[in-house]
């Protein structure tokens, strides 16, 4: 068997603020992985960005498991024609790299002036952008409509969740169902339905406290899943942590300190919370309409005291997407905005 062709560089470089992480980075990234035995992507945050650098990091390390990312803050401003402004990028650049490179990969012109500052080879990867022509500007003024640019991760990410919840047989499912289809999105169904038909002693057998954990672990795990695949932003939960912890309390006695704080760090952008007019349905998994009026208040009460905005739907499934999607309009699209940058800023 011939033996590998030995790469043409030893140590390469990727520099940018990824913000957001998009294809163009990918094919940079993936074009240095190929040519060196060893690539170091370098990431430049600043205050004024609004995606977390370490979130960034995460990303890249996600994608490209077999670089080495090194991230820090670089608050000089951007003025590539300027030497003493790059002197003060290349101060924080330095620092960072943990080895001489000798090959440095970009598209953009700047690359020529950051190989020669540090006595390696600039690599132009697709001069002009020909091949990969989507920019961290334009995901950031709407990433819905760059949506395919994005890296699995980088959708999870933005994607904001609407949670559809209630007492048994108020509609849920159906209500998620068709929400999910008029936006043209996906919608994750409820994990401790499928728990409480497998568990040991179905949904009557006496409930640990630890199996809503598992419940919470699974519906996350699920969420986590379907925000990578989504087709755009948005994604449909018939049920969440919160309402996991409500139905904590109602079998065990409870609403415990630990599943009220995994509430509190996983919140959605709305709860759309289905009323309890309509004829209650007996499917032999459910408690009884005795307890279902009972449990609605206590989705009010709590609702009432979170932060989360929250309405709740009444009438026909019909009447019910009509009041939601009035209610989502102007909620949609606000929390995973994206700022502008230091350049765009002027600085």
């Amino acid at each position: 068997m011939s033996e590998l062709a030995a790469k043409p560089y030893r140590h390469g470089m990727v520099l940018g603020k990824f913000y957001p992480f998009h294809a163009g980075h990918q094919a940079l990234i993936r074009a240095a992985l190929r040519s060196c035995d060893r690539v170091t992507v370098e990431l430049l945050g600043s205050q004024v960005e609004t995606i977390p650098l370490e979130v960034r990091a995460e990303w890249l390390r996600e994608e490209h498991p077999t670089a080495h990312v090194v991230a820090g803050m670089d608050e000089a401003r951007i003025d590539f024609a300027d030497p003493a402004a790059w002197d003060e990028h290349m101060v924080v650049i330095s620092e960072l790299l943990p080895a001489p490179v000798d090959a440095v990969f970009s598209s953009d012109a700047y690359g020529e002036e950051l190989a020669r500052r540090l006595d390696a080879t600039w690599v132009q990867v697709d001069p002009g952008r020909a091949l990969n022509a989507v920019s961290g500007t334009a995901v950031r003024l709407d990433p819905a409509a760059q949506w395919a640019e994005l890296p699995a991760p980088v959708r999870a990410w933005l994607t904001e969740r609407v949670v559809v919840l209630g007492a048994e047989s108020t509609g849920t499912t159906t209500l998620a169902e068709h929400l999910a289809a008029d936006l043209g999105t996906h919608w994750v169904p409820e994990y401790g339905r499928l728990w409480s038909e497998t568990r040991d002693g179905g949904l009557f057998a006496p409930w640990r406290s630890e199996e809503f954990d598992l419940v919470v672990d699974r519906q996350i795990g699920w969420e986590d899943a379907a925000r990578r695949r989504v087709p755009k932003p948005v994604l449909v939960c018939d049920t969440d942590v919160l309402a996991t912890t409500l139905w904590h309390e109602r079998y065990v006695g409870t609403a415990p300190e630990r599943l009220l704080r995994r509430a509190a760090e996983h919140r959605p952008v709305a709860y759309v919370l289905t009323g309890d007019e309509i004829p209650f349905v007996q499917d032999g998994m459910r408690d009884g309409e005795h307890l279902r009026h009972r449990m609605q208040e206590r989705f009010r009460e709590v609702l009432a005291g979170q932060p989360v905005p929250w309405i709740e739907v009444r009438g026909s499934v019909a009447e019910r997407l009509v009041a939601t999607k009035e209610f989502l309009e102007p909620r949609l699209g606000r929390s995973n905005r994206i700022g502008p940058s230091l350049e765009e800023l002027g600085r």
